[in-house]
């Protein structure tokens, strides 16, 4: 289906002359040249149908389709800005955002997650080489890693673009993968070793952003320093160490910020830490966005939790060594940058004074710095300056002391996040250089940039950018030169980093001086001004020559600068102050005093030789990349200068390395996946040096093919001076020159054909006419074959229908012939005959089958007999069965109920021994107290013998009674015993009547099984028997069938 696609659009392209012309919201659109007209005007019709007359030179020619979403733009064979976009458009909307461009990487933001970062996708661009799979982060990193392995060579991977443009995110992926492959080779021995310290330099990435990234109107995690990470591997290509060297922090932003934008992540977590770390840092009473330096900002972040934020920064600290104590430390500074900020100073009447009238903050932010409030207060309102040899104590004004404040504040955030990067570099470098092969360097620096007001940061930034991008077309060209040197072809070697070299001594020269030199003497000299330097510059540089790098600006405190990217107007407003970046020397000393040993290191540059205790001097001066030096108490590094020897460290380090370029791009302002504004990426694209590079191969020859490629395709525009030709190489050469090319257009090396750009378009234009021709003549062949077989059709059905005719008159005279009516009389009598004979065979065969019907038939009486007699015995077995069980039945239900009766008779007689048991022990209770009363009796009266004797014989009479009762007592037992003795013996009666009840159910389940047998039987006979009758009757149809034909 996509090849169906394909040939249609390359159809419909082919049909028409179709460009991209300029259009002011889209920055390009299609259209088609209708005419071309007189004065360097063309007519071109757009895809709405509008018709538009302009200039020729605002023509771009368009790729055919078949160019479409290709994967390496320096292969299309119309190399201009309009064609660039698209493609990186159409792949963008693909979901496919990393494209090549020549020997660089572009890489688009695609806002969303993608499924193309997973462990999988690491391991299938491991050891592969460019261009076997789809372009990517990681085909860099791994060609970087292959590189330094096979080389010996330090490599570098050079990562820059804008706010928002994915830099950070691409450079962790860059990493990550790194390490991943690394890994893969760490032995058993140190396996433990490496693992830690691979998790190390990944837990180094969130720490980094937690200090250095905060939320932009691009970017919700913008990377606000340039970083670049060195990882260094071992002899057994293993990583064995790490280093993280840093730029430009801004530190600005910890005063002011945009609308809609945010402080540094770290404010905002330490305002959702635990209460512990909150108490710990005087934060517990305040609440978020009650800072001065938060109050008016964007609080969140839609998705992310600051708490968690903060919980995974301290987890990684942790992994990363970090003591208790130094945690604490870092966070202190942090807490104490925003305690300052929320200090309110109070103007006397006049406002030349200033006072602070509460003091709250001001006493938390010195307790965390470990100073003196009252010695902070009087240094900060009226701090101490050298008069001559003297001391004097000068009072600032309200602007001055706030002014005093930011810079304090932004000092103390830049040396802290400085502590903080030395301490990570502490712990990820493990192993001594003799032990290292060699390292891969990851450069995550801003793009260029050119805003509505471009001042000095913008300057160094893009002063940076403008290095990075000589380097980049240094390298870029030198190395497309070093294959036409290997491939032997005619070519002045040119050095295209010259290029930018005037604009980079516009910036940086000394002699004539240069625009940082020049700020650097305005800095140095007393009562230096912004206007003053301004005016030097205009009289340096100013020029009548229209190419020239540097201009003024007329009634505007700005000049502007040519840079590659396109000419930017800077401000000069603030420039001193900002390159000085002046300090409350009195707070500076103050701090370097510190109790606090965290804050006395970062300020222990500003103490004096006299100062040091124990006349004991610091082995080495600090070394964090933006400290100030001083010598004494005089000299100093300004910023620029700073900037300058930096990134001439930066650049030493890059030429030492073999770079690998990715250019990251921001698709659209409003952060929505799958949205790209054409005009914001055109305008990146020329500042990131996309189009620059294309550029550098235009001087070139981007287009290449080898000579079996370049015959093979191109063979069809003059087939017969090649017929003969063996050598691809001079038949390359017959074809070029038969097509009159200019010498200048291409270049024939040993192995490959050169061509520069829009030559191989050309030739695809020639090839597709040539296609056309040779595919009309095959379609005039097919129409002519086409007609000749019709025509062939049409005749044979005129000879058939000729003897079809022919052979019906010769029939219809036959019919007339006598002879031919005899015969047609005679034939069937011959038949009649064969017949006969048939019918002969027929009956033999009907008294066969008669036969075997008439022994099936007695079989199947014999069965149907033996079925009956089964039957009437299994009937008379299962009467008899049926009966002998009845009469167990009713035996044992007889033998129940006798069981139950005698069960019921035994309980009576038990209840009547009872009752006479109770009566016994009445008597004999009466008994004994008749006895009583009769020893009473004879006690008390002897004369009473009368009713003595009456009573004795009453006790004769009851003793004759109790005989009596106990004859009976023993009578009823034997009874008892009786009962229970008849009841034992109906027991065994009932057990011996279950038994054969068992036995008889056993048999009856016999007679059944046997029942089932004899149904099977049955049914088996009833089917044989079916099955004889359905044969009887297919053969009695058949005899039907052929007595009928008979």
């Amino acid at each position: 289906m996509d090849d169906v696609e394909d040939a249609v659009a390359q159809a419909k392209f082919s049909e028409k002359r179709w460009v991209w012309i300029p259009d002011e919201t889209s920055a390009y659109v299609r259209a088609h040249i209708i005419n071309d007209l007189p004065d360097q005007q063309v007519s071109v019709s757009l895809e709405s149908g509008k018709i538009k007359t302009i200039p020729a030179s605002d023509v771009f020619a368009m790729n055919p389709p078949q160019f479409d979403r290709v994967e390496d733009m320096a292969e299309l064979t119309q190399l201009n800005e309009p064609s660039v976009i698209h493609n990186l458009a159409v792949r963008y909307r693909a979901n496919q955002i990393y494209t090549y461009s020549g020997l660089f990487l572009v890489a688009v933001n695609p806002y969303r997650s993608l499924p193309i970062y997973s462990m999988e996708y690491m391991q299938s661009y491991k050891g592969r080489r460019r261009g076997e799979l789809s372009p990517h982060i990681y085909a860099v990193a791994d060609q970087a890693y292959h590189d330094m392995l096979h080389d010996r060579e330090n490599q570098s991977i050079l990562i820059t673009g804008e706010s928002g443009a994915g830099k950070t995110e691409n450079t962790k992926v860059a990493i990550q993968y790194l390490t991943t492959v690394a890994s893969k080779k760490s032995g058993n021995r140190d396996n433990g070793v490496n693992n830690q310290l691979e998790q190390q330099i990944l837990q180094a990435n969130p720490i980094l952003e937690a200090f250095g990234n905060a939320q932009t109107i691009r970017n919700n995690n913008s990377s606000r320093f340039g970083k670049f990470i060195r990882i260094e591997f071992n002899m057994q290509a293993q990583i064995c160490g790490a280093n993280i060297e840093w730029y430009l922090l801004e530190k600005s932003r910890v005063r002011s910020q945009f609308p809609n934008e945010r402080n540094y992540h770290i404010f905002y977590q330490l305002l959702n830490a635990d209460k512990a770390t909150k108490d710990d840092l005087l934060l517990n009473e305040d609440s978020q966005g009650s800072h001065g330096y938060e109050k008016y900002l964007q609080a969140t972040i839609e998705g992310v939790d600051d708490g968690v934020e903060y919980k995974s920064l301290i987890n990684a600290m942790g992994i990363m060594g970090f003591e208790a104590h130094e945690i604490s430390n870092f966070l202190r500074m942090v807490a104490a940058v925003m305690h300052l900020g929320n200090i309110l100073l109070t103007p006397d009447s006049n406002g030349d004074r200033v006072d602070i009238k509460d003091t709250t903050f001001m006493d938390r932010a010195c307790y965390l710095l470990g100073i003196s409030s009252p010695e902070f207060k009087k240094s900060l309102l009226k701090p101490r300056i050298r008069a001559g040899r003297d001391w004097v104590n000068q009072a600032k004004s309200c602007n001055q002391v706030t002014a005093s404040i930011d810079a304090l504040t932004k000092t103390i955030y830049e040396r802290n996040f400085s502590k903080l990067v030395e301490r990570i570099n502490q712990a990820i470098d493990y192993q001594h250089s003799s032990q290292k092969m060699g390292f891969i360097g990851v450069l995550d620096i801003a793009g260029f940039e050119i805003f509505q007001v471009n001042s000095f940061e913008q300057l160094c930034i893009n002063y940076t950018n403008e290095k990075l991008q000589q380097f980049f077309n240094h390298n870029m060209f030198e190395l497309e030169q070093e294959e036409y040197k290997k491939e032997k072809i005619d070519w002045s070697f040119i050095d295209f980093g010259l290029d930018l070299q005037p604009t980079i001594d516009l910036i940086e020269k000394t002699n004539p001086v240069g625009i940082l030199s020049c700020l650097e003497e305005e800095c140095v000299a007393p009562q230096g001004t912004d206007k003053r330097f301004l005016e030097k510059l205009n009289a340096i540089w100013v020029s009548d020559d229209p190419d020239a790098k540097y201009k003024s600006m007329r009634f505007k405190e700005s000049f502007t600068v040519k840079h590659y990217a396109g000419q930017v107007e800077y401000s000069t407003q603030g420039w001193i102050g900002k390159n000085k970046d002046p300090l409350n020397e009195d707070i500076t000393r103050l701090l370097a005093r510190s109790s606090n040993k965290h804050v006395a290191i970062l300020f222990e540059d500003y103490l004096t030789k006299d100062e040091y205790i124990g006349d004991t001097m610091p082995s080495s001066v600090s070394n964090y990349a933006l400290c100030k030096l001083r010598k004494g108490g005089g000299s100093f590094r300004t910023v620029g200068q700073r900037h300058k020897q930096q990134l001439l460290s930066l650049m030493n380090t890059l030429y030492l390395t073999r770079p690998h370029f990715v250019r990251c791009i921001l698709p659209n302002n409003r952060k929505q996946a799958g949205e790209i504004q054409v005009p914001l990426v055109l305008d990146q694209l020329r500042c990131n040096g996309v189009l620059e590079g294309i550029r550098i191969c235009r001087k070139g020859f981007p287009n290449r093919l080898s000579f079996d490629d370049f015959r093979k395709r191109y063979e069809i525009l003059c087939p017969d001076e090649l017929k003969g030709v063996a050598n691809s190489q001079s038949a390359c050469q017959y074809l070029l020159k038969s097509m009159s090319l200019d010498p200048e257009k291409y270049r024939i090396g040993a192995t490959k054909v050169f061509f520069k750009a829009t030559v191989l378009a050309e030739f695809e234009e020639v090839r597709d006419r040539k296609l056309s021709e040779h595919m009309t003549r095959f379609q005039a062949c097919c129409r002519r074959f086409i007609a000749c077989y019709r025509l062939g059709r049409v005749s044979r059905q005129a000879d058939a229908i000729k003897v079809m005719q022919k052979n019906a008159r010769l029939y219809i005279a036959l019919q007339k012939w006598a002879w031919w009516r005899v015969y047609a009389k005679l034939k069937p009598l011959n038949v009649a005959y064969r017949v006969e004979t048939q019918i002969k065979e027929k009956d033999q065969k009907i008294n066969k089958l008669e036969d075997a019907l008439t022994e099936h038939q007695k079989t199947l009486q014999q069965m149907n007999d033996q079925y009956k007699s089964l039957k009437e015995d299994y009937q008379i077995r299962s009467d008899s069965f049926e009966k002998e069980n009845q009469d167990l039945r009713e035996k044992l239900q007889s033998a129940l109920e006798q069981l139950e009766l005698l069960g019921r008779i035994a309980d009576e007689k038990s209840a009547l021994v009872n009752t006479k048991q109770q009566y016994i022990e009445y008597i004999e209770k009466e008994k004994k107290e008749q006895q009583v009363l009769l020893k009473k009796s004879y006690r008390s009266n002897e004369d009473q013998s009368l009713e003595y004797d009456i009573l004795a014989a009453e006790y004769e009479m009851l003793e004759q009674n109790q005989k009596t009762l106990q004859e009976e007592k023993e009578t009823l037992v034997a009874e008892k015993e009786t009962l229970i003795s008849e009841k034992d013996h109906l027991e065994q009666q009932r057990n011996s009547l279950q038994e054969s009840s068992s036995l008889q159910e056993m048999s009856v389940q016999e007679l059944k099984s046997e029942l089932e047998i004899s149904k099977k039987s049955e049914c088996q006979l009833k089917e044989n028997f079916q099955n004889i009758v359905q044969q009887h009757s297919t053969q009695i149809a058949q005899l039907e069938v052929m007595k009928r034909h008979f």
